[in-house]
């Protein structure tokens, strides 16, 4: 399994793939499924191991809808491209683990780093778990809240065809990146692009 940085679509063409990190959360995943399903998209979400052994109905839920996952790590620690090997498999084992015990036998074709932080050692040892090493092309930025026009602005500068767009479902307040949301997929329709995963 090659261990390059995923940064672009699985297929070619005007398509994009969503991605949202830090959940699973019971307040704005939902408002991200239900937003997704009106416009018939399908997303990845990056998973951390504390919130999925938190909320396990809510993950549940997300792959109900047909949505793929990503491991984004046990506990979001940020300092992981500083770790040595033993503590990182406890960080991208035990968010592997915490997901497996809500949907056994799950797919995680995906590992992301924590805030983008990669070392050659996060990717090898990501590969030795089965999962590619998860990037992305286009940073929404949502996490720093500068507003909803902002978020939009970020996307649409950065977008192009076959883009991997980072927003998040957790980690703090999303209502800026749901109302983003909310404007964003009719947008992407109406420039034509659908909606795929990352390679």
């Amino acid at each position: 399994m090659s261990d390059a940085l995923v940064t672009a679509t699985a297929g070619s063409g005007r398509k994009v793939a969503l991605t949202f990190d830090d959940g699973p959360s019971t307040e704005w995943t939902p408002q991200v499924l239900a937003l997704l399903d009106q416009y018939g998209a399908k997303a990845t979400f990056c998973v951390v191991g504390q919130q999925a052994r938190a909320y396990p109905a809510v993950l549940r839920k997300v792959v109900a809808k047909g949505h793929r996952l990503c491991d984004h790590s046990e506990n979001h620690d940020e300092r992981i491209a500083r770790l040595p090997e033993a503590e990182l498999r406890i960080q991208i084992g035990g968010a592997r683990d915490a997901v497996l015990a809500a949907l056994p036998g799950v797919e995680i074709p995906w590992f992301r780093a924590p805030g983008g932080s990669w070392s050659r050692l996060i990717r090898t040892t990501a590969a030795s778990y089965g999962m590619k090493p998860l990037g992305w092309s286009v940073d929404s930025r949502d996490w720093e809240r500068g507003g909803v026009d902002k978020i939009i602005a970020n996307v649409k500068r950065e977008l192009r065809p076959g883009g991997v767009i980072l927003m998040h479902d957790g980690g703090g307040d999303r209502r800026q990146s749901v109302a983003a949301l909310r404007k964003l997929l009719p947008w992407l329709i109406a420039q034509g692009y659908s909606f795929d995963f990352p390679d």
